[in-house]
């Protein structure tokens, strides 16, 4: 398989959501809904300062039984997420999720937000690659005789 890149394989174009880290859980929450993500990038003045995920929903404020309307992202996000460059493989993306049990990675160069990939991406991205790959054996081993 060759060696696919987050940024164009995995990341081509992105609508980056961050929310800055005053917005209320609420908001950020209705975000992930809009867009249909699990995962919402934090930063203030442009800088990667978090991320706010369906986990800490449930594991930080749910569990505790937290305001979602006066709560502040800030309170309950991941701080300081570990990030991608966006040269980086999919499946250096996806060992480094495996290892350390998260589902969403921030892709950052330098402190550029580039966007975020989640699992999910990286197993259609992984798959479509493994796909292509079957094609291409199936046609050199089935091709007609001359």
């Amino acid at each position: 398989m060759p060696d696919l890149k987050l940024v164009p394989d995995v990341i081509r174009i992105q609508n980056i959501v961050l929310i800055p880290p005053t917005a209320s859980v609420r908001t950020a929450v209705e975000a992930m809904l809009q867009r249909d993500i699990g995962a919402v990038l934090i930063a203030e003045r442009g800088l990667l300062t978090g991320i706010f995920t369906e986990r800490d929903l449930v594991r930080r404020v749910a569990a505790h039984n937290l305001d979602m309307e006066t709560t502040p992202v800030s309170k309950v996000m991941t701080r300081d997420p570990r990030t991608m460059p966006p040269d980086a493989t999919a499946v250096e993306a996806l060992a480094m999720m495996q290892r350390h049990h998260f589902r969403h990675v921030p892709v950052v160069d330098g402190t550029d937000i580039i966007g975020i990939v989640s699992i999910r991406d990286l197993l259609a991205v992984i798959n479509e690659d493994l796909a292509a790959e079957v094609r291409r054996y199936e046609a050199m081993l089935f091709r007609p005789q001359a």
